[in-house]
């Protein structure tokens, strides 16, 4: 396993930067406006009620539709976890940690895309955006080593 090392954040004065963001910008916008169910261990629910996520930079654009969950299906979400917490908690740190870093990876070499959403959805600078997203890094990184492999 490689050192630990913070995720460096984006320098947007560098053309090349601000040209990868402004095409992950432009990839996001083509992706947005579409429907989610809810994912309650693993079964897709679509609800008749809906959560419609809009652009605050922009109110007539919308991010997504999000299925809207009532107390039945929020307490079927809370039990479905704590279910699949018993298998969870049975894993071998080296397991957790793994997924861990794989996901670490799948952030990183989608970074522009996940800051240009929370651009997008939550009117975000472009800088604080991609803090966020090297501090998710960050975070998944960290605990993989230090959590699960210590």
């Amino acid at each position: 396993m490689t050192a630990y090392q913070h995720e460096s954040l984006t320098d947007f004065s560098i053309e090349f930067n601000k040209q990868a963001f402004e095409a992950a910008l432009k990839k996001v916008k083509a992706e947005i406006g579409g429907h989610y169910p809810l994912v309650i261990g693993g079964e897709r629910i679509t609800t008749e009620k809906h959560i419609v996520s809009v652009n605050p930079a922009n109110k007539e654009e919308v991010i997504g539709i999000v299925s809207k969950a009532d107390r039945t299906l929020a307490e079927k979400a809370m039990v479905t976890a704590d279910q699949v917490f018993e298998t969870w908690r049975k894993t071998k740190p080296e397991a957790r940690a793994d997924l861990l870093l794989r996901t670490a990876a799948i952030v990183r070499r989608k970074k522009h895309e996940f800051s240009a959403l929370m651009v997008l959805e939550a009117g975000k600078p472009w800088r604080e955006a991609d803090a966020d997203t090297a501090e998710a890094i960050d975070f998944m990184e960290y605990y993989a080593r230090d959590r699960c492999l210590n």
